[in-house]
């Protein structure tokens, strides 16, 4: 990013240096709210259908990586544009996946993993963690590149 132009003045001198911890750890606060959400539900599915909520630490989770992975394309276009796209990619995952789970409560069968949502959000763990710990690497990739 040039350091002359920001476009949220005071909060990019404080937040765009670690944006990328930032969006890391929230990727990672994400999968651990998941794992607790489909504990819930499990337990919410032998009450039926209507019984099955969502967790509000997953959807607050999910909408502070949607805005962190914008404001991160603010930042750095480039990486921030592909982390938009698997943070959006992620959110819709999970919005389905979690109605998967209602329509397996309703007719009675096993509530499954979440695999998709499990899945995309790996992903975005991934590059997201290539992103911000590429300091680890750079000396190695520098010696093949």
């Amino acid at each position: 990013m040039d350091p002359s132009v920001t476009l949220f003045g005071p909060v990019d001198t404080y937040l765009a240096p670690v944006i990328g911890y930032v969006m890391l750890g929230l990727v990672v606060l994400n999968m651990v709210a998941r794992g607790i959400e489909y504990d819930r539900i499990v337990d919410q599915a032998e009450e039926g259908a209507e019984a099955i909520s969502r967790h509000p630490l997953r959807v607050a989770t999910n909408f502070l990586l949607v805005v962190g992975a914008f404001y991160y394309l603010t930042v750095h276009r480039h990486a921030g544009m592909i982390v938009s796209l698997l943070v959006v990619t992620l959110f819709l995952t999970d919005f389905f996946e979690f109605e998967a789970r209602k329509v397996e409560a309703r007719q009675g069968l096993d509530v499954d993993r979440p695999w998709a949502s499990i899945g995309a959000s790996s992903v975005a763990l991934l590059y997201i963690a290539y992103q911000a710990l590429f300091f680890l690497v750079k000396p190695y990739w520098s010696q093949v590149v």
